[in-house]
């Protein structure tokens, strides 16, 4: 299994091809629907995304003496974020996204020129792989947009996920969609 530690660099993420599997450690960030309009709009963040990574993730958060814990870290689903994240990673320079269910062809097309990677995360773990945040390091945007849609700041361990789609332009889903259609193929001509 690869490794990959923030920050990100680019080198580390061509390397990466679909289908490998990736631990991911250090500083990640949140991000969901109403983060990502914003970011594509010009907002402005008090934290440097550049070399950075976003989790599709909505986590469950509670207060724990002065700070905050993680009990719920699952990923969402990331086609919503399509009409924003070509813009967000050419402008916020990312070299990581972590989210469940793929992305469309304009991500595609910005991670392979600008160097970024979408990384497959598991669904319906979310407290499993909550026990990969080692810290809540910080939050953004929480008083604007609510503890789901607000930016967490995450140290995470050793978290597990599989490289959907690469800076080469290969797509981990549309493999597996041709795959599976040529053995619907061969089942429908055997009968």
């Amino acid at each position: 299994m690869r490794e990959i530690v923030y920050p990100f660099s680019e080198a580390a993420v061509r390397d990466l091809c679909v289908g490998e599997a990736v631990r991911v450690s250090g500083l990640i960030f949140t991000g969901r629907d109403r983060l990502h309009k914003y970011l594509a709009e010009g907002g402005a963040v008090p934290v440097a995304l550049r070399d950075g990574g976003i989790y599709h993730c909505g986590p469950v958060v509670v207060p724990e003496g002065a700070g905050w814990r993680v009990v719920a870290a699952g990923p969402t689903t990331s086609v919503r974020e399509e009409p924003y994240m070509a813009k967000v990673i050419a402008e916020h320079g990312l070299r990581v996204i972590i989210g469940k269910g793929g992305m469309g062809a304009a991500t595609r097309t910005a991670c392979q020129k600008y160097g970024c990677v979408y990384l497959q995360a598991a669904g319906g773990a979310a407290a499993l792989l909550a026990q990969r945040v080692r810290r809540v390091a910080g939050v953004c945007l929480l008083e604007e947009f609510g503890a789901t849609e607000a930016l967490w700041q995450l140290e995470v361990e050793g978290l597990e996920t599989v490289v959907g789609l690469d800076t080469c332009g290969a797509s981990l889903f549309e493999e597996v969609q041709a795959a599976s259609g040529a053995v619907l193929q061969r089942l429908l001509t055997s009968s």
